[in-house]
Formats: C-alpha cells, structure tokens, sequence
C-alpha cells in the first residue's frame, strides 16, 4: 500500500534539507528542529497519519487540512497557524482559473503540508531544498511559497489583461456576434480568479501582521511586498471585469446598430415599392374597364409611369430627411 506523504525533509537551517523515510518525518515533526511534511489529501490513509502524528495538536487543525472545500484563509492557533491559499492551475489539460488549494500547518518547529492536486510552487521549493537554496526555517518557507505562487499569477493574469485587449481591437475593427462568447469567457475567468484573490489578500494581510517568533522583520516585509502584488491582482481584475462588461455592451450598440441600419435600408425599400405594388395589383385584375386595355403602347406609358412614381418618392424621401 502507498503510503499518504509525498514527501518530506528536515531543514539543515541553511538552505537544504535532508529528504526523510516515511517512518522518519513522524519523529522529526515532533523535534525542535524544523521540518516539512507533504501529504496527499486524496489518499486513504491522510487521515489516520495525521490523527495519529499531529493527535498533540489541536484537533481543529486536522479538519481544517482535510476540508473538501476551503477557501483562502488564516486562522492563528497558539503560536501556529492554518494557512490555506490557492494558486494558478497549469497542470495539463486544466484551466488557470480552476485554482489549486495548498492547506498548510506552520509552527517554529514544523510544516505540514496538504494538497489535493499538484502545485507547482510547492515543487519549486523543493528543488530548492535539494540544490541547498531553499528556506532556512518556518517563516522562509512561507514567504517563498507565497512569493511563488503570486509570480505564477501574475503571468496568467497578464494574459488574461492581453486577450482582454485583443478582443477590444477586434470589435473596434469588426463587429462580430461571434465575439460575444470570447467575452463572456473572459469576464467569467475574472470573476472566478477574483472570488478566491480577494480573501487570499486578506489572508496575507492577517499574517503579515500575525505575532509569531517564527516571524521576523525580513519575512514581515516580504509579505508586505506580497500583499501589495495581490491587492493589485484584485484591482486589475475588478478593471478587467468592468472592461469586459464594458466591451460587451459596446458590441451589443455596434450590432444594435447594423441591425437598425438594415432594417431601416428594408424600410425604405419597402416604402418604395409599396404604390408601385397597389398600382401593378390594382391594374392587373381580371375584369372589364382597365384604363390603357386597348391601347397598344400602354405598358410602357404605365412603366414610364412607375418610374417617375420612383423619383418622386425618392425626391420626397430625401426633402424628409429619411435618407
């Protein structure tokens, strides 16, 4: 059976990390020195190791870890904390906006991590621990997830600011009916990266201002930097919803538009043909006393006549101004 961590590592305090044997992270959790433990929450047996390993904490923090459904947060127990944050989906065949939660436990002597799918941030410090440049103790690492994560945002978002620019050029140079659906999608992108940045934002603000000795000045300013980045993220993408609600109705006027304008060119048409269609019904009943009926040259007087009908009215029509 496999086991529930994918894996772990104890902090050398200098960069790098020495990877532990699933029966050594249970030990060196409960240690003075720090180390880093990275579950699946999708595995059977998350539960049980964490009930058994961690039953010295509180058991609110197990829950917490294991929720189905979690939204960016920070919850202070002690001199811990329960950090839960979402990042950009780039794992393959997913959408961006379909944002990966990471569900952390931090102390001065242990990180517990959880996740359902796969975040690169995290493998990132990984790496990182491997190549001896990876955080030194609780609040390093914590810093750098987030540093990691908002980098990876920011370049999703960017693309989202840059479709949201294509799509205005292209309804400027033609309307399209078929660019509503672009639209659409992007607004909704927005939204839905909005609805987990916002608490997230103030998730950071809470810890950047949490009391914690494993919290220091540096950490505390990188966090600042942190939360200046993420509260533009929530600016931008306000600006990116307003601009595609705003496009969208600008579309909807341009297409109002044509629309009029051919129905007003069908009108006109129409209001031309209109007496020329009396007269030829008029004149083409069978019955007796059709003026012209004996007269050999009367279908082109009759025609002769239509037409001078034609310019009048489109003499008329121009006098009035409908054209």
């Amino acid at each position: 059976m496999s086991d529930p961590i994918l894996f772990s590592y104890a902090f050398d305090g200098n960069g790098g990390g020495a990877a532990l044997k699933p029966s050594e992270a249970s030990a060196c959790i409960k240690a003075d020195d720090i180390a880093w433990v990275h579950l699946d929450a999708n595995h059977e047996g998350t539960r049980a190791w964490l009930e058994q390993e961690i039953s010295y904490l509180d058991p609110f923090i197990c829950e917490a870890l294991l929720a189905e459904e979690t939204s960016p947060r920070l919850t202070q127990i002690g001199d811990g904390a329960i950090l839960i944050l979402r990042g950009v989906n780039l794992n393959e065949d997913a959408s961006p906006e379909d944002m990966v939660s990471i569900r952390l436990w931090v102390d001065p002597h242990r990180i517990i991590s959880v996740r359902k799918r796969k975040l690169k941030a995290v493998r990132d410090i990984e790496e990182k621990l491997v190549a001896g440049k990876g955080p030194k103790d609780a609040g390093d690492f914590v810093t750098l997830l987030v540093a990691n994560m908002f980098a990876r945002i920011e370049t999703v978002l960017s693309a989202l600011d840059e479709a949201t620019d294509t799509i205005e050029e292209q309804i400027l140079d033609h309307a399209d009916a078929a660019l509503r659906h672009s639209i659409t999608q992007t607004r909704k992108q927005a939204i839905i990266f909005r609805r987990y940045m916002a608490p997230q934002r103030d998730a950071i603000m809470q810890l950047q201002g949490m009391e914690a000795e494993w919290l220091n000045l540096r950490h505390r300013r990188s966090l600042q930097e942190s939360f200046n980045r993420i509260k533009r993220y929530v600016e931008d993408l306000d600006a990116i919803r307003e601009r595609a609600q705003i496009v969208k109705d600008e579309l909807a006027t341009m297409l109002s538009d044509k629309l009029n304008k051919n129905m007003y060119v069908l009108s006109v048409i129409a209001a031309v043909f209109l007496p020329l269609g009396f007269l030829t019904g008029l004149l083409g009943i069978n019955v007796g006393g059709i003026p012209g009926a004996e007269e050999e040259n009367a279908f082109w007087i009759f025609v002769s006549g239509l037409a001078v009908l034609v310019l009048l009215q489109v003499w008329l029509f121009r006098k009035l101004k409908w054209f």
